[in-house]
């Protein structure tokens, strides 16, 4: 329990010292932005050695998962939706196909969240768990309102 007190005054520092250098880069780099999502839920959930070995194999798979969904199926629903928009050509027919793979893709999206969270019960309880959703929702906010803070100031030097 010592080691992960330990480890945790070493990290939140250094994660922090990384946070404040990508808040600068020109272009957000996915590995710094995963190194700080790993930081900020391992502080949220403080996790133990057991539950840490369990918990991340789960969620870097749903994140791999969520990933190859979002890239594929959603860029070929937009690509379908702005081609239709363009040529402002809405048969029916083509609206109920696209219709049907926007629905497709969300019962996907919610099917694999379901199953994220069945696997997520077997290693932690219901209270990290709740943690968890928490801590992703604010490092969202957190990465928008960093996003937002850095493009007004691009703005403000033009």
């Amino acid at each position: 329990m010592k080691t992960i007190k330990t480890i945790k005054t070493i990290l939140i520092p250094v994660f922090s010292l990384l946070l404040s250098v990508s808040i600068h880069a020109q272009k957000p780099n996915k590995e710094k932005i995963k190194a700080l999502k790993v930081a900020h839920i391992t502080e949220q959930l403080d996790l133990t050695t057991k539950e840490a070995q369990a918990f991340w194999p789960i969620y870097n798979a749903n994140e791999e998962a969520r990933y190859r969904l979002r890239d594929n199926k959603v860029k070929d629903c937009l690509y379908d939706l702005n081609q239709t928009a363009a040529e402002s050509k809405f048969t029916e027919k083509e609206s109920k196909e696209l219709l049907e793979k926007i629905s497709k893709l969300e019962e996907n999206k919610c099917n694999l969240q379901i199953d994220y969270i069945s696997k997520l019960k077997d290693v932690l309880p219901a209270k990290k768990i709740l943690k968890l959703i928490n801590a992703e929702r604010s490092f969202r906010y957190k990465m928008i309102k960093e996003f937002k803070n850095r493009h007004k100031g691009e703005k403000n030097k033009r």
